[in-house]
């Protein structure tokens, strides 16, 4: 599906990947509908967009947020048009401890706001989108939904309950005119630890040279290209492609590489 002249909602456009996925849809023509809870990075996002020539309106909404969610498609229709395509892109992490550490509340908040709020967010679209010509969902899920991160458990999980989501929801729509995109990001240079209230611990940044990470600009543009070309998956940087397969081959080795790489984080 081309995106030029489609109105596509983007989640957690505020900031990070979800703004340079709004800046990205626009540059192709398309009309988005940014979505996040926090109305200052909301408009700060427009008028990066608007300067770029584009067209956006802002909706301010906690994706968690049942009854917001479901009033979200006629707002959007209400100011530009039916939606064509939702990419589900909001998200946080979990504070750095093990699992044994984490409240059962910080637990929930990541499921509620990973898992729960995707699902009703396609739940509320899928009716609209399923009478158009053409559409698209695209979910962002994460390298940690098949390699295990210590200290991100919850957060690996609320991201592999994305994934099978996201391939069932494809299964379920190969007769139809929606494309469904998965994607599973390693490192990207965004700011979600900040976003999700998290303190990084000291002495992470020492580690920060062992990670290889993608730019959010080149991550949003392989995820406009993968709507283009109806992409079923799509790994992001090196890091994710390796794990990826390595994580089939030898699950066992793969987690130590990653336990090496983030043990520092757990203090």
């Amino acid at each position: 599906m081309k995106v030029n002249g489609k109105v596509i909602v983007v989640t957690g456009a505020g900031s990070g990947m979800g703004r340079e996925l709004t800046l990205e849809l626009v540059k192709r023509g398309a009309l988005v509908a940014a979505v996040d809870m926090r109305g200052e990075t909301l408009d700060e996002t427009k008028k990066l967009a608007v300067a770029a020539g584009g067209r956006v309106e802002t909706f301010i909404l906690d994706v968690s947020d049942d009854a917001k969610v479901i009033a979200l498609p006629a707002q959007v229709e209400a100011k530009l048009g039916a939606a064509d395509a939702l990419i589900n892109n909001a998200g946080i992490i979990q504070p750095f401890v093990m699992i044994k550490d984490l409240t059962v509340e910080a637990a929930a908040k990541v499921m509620n706001v990973n898992f729960h709020g995707p699902l009703m967010l396609t739940k509320s679209f899928l009716p609209g989108l399923l009478s158009r010509p053409e559409a698209h969902i695209l979910n962002v899920s994460s390298m940690g939904a098949y390699a295990p991160v210590p200290g991100q458990s919850v957060y690996g999980a609320s991201k592999a309950a994305i994934k099978l989501f996201t391939e069932g929801l494809r299964s379920e729509l190969l007769t139809t005119k929606v494309g469904v995109t998965i994607v599973f990001p390693g490192a990207i240079a965004t700011n979600i630890a900040a976003n999700s209230g998290m303190d990084v611990p000291a002495g992470a940044s020492e580690d920060a040279p062992k990670f290889k990470m993608t730019e959010a600009p080149v991550a949003a543009k392989l995820m406009v290209d993968a709507i283009e070309s109806n992409k079923p998956r799509l790994c992001i940087g090196q890091d994710a492609k390796m794990m990826d397969i390595m994580s089939r081959i030898n699950p066992v080795w793969a987690a130590g590489v990653i336990y090496k790489q983030m043990k520092s984080l757990l203090g």
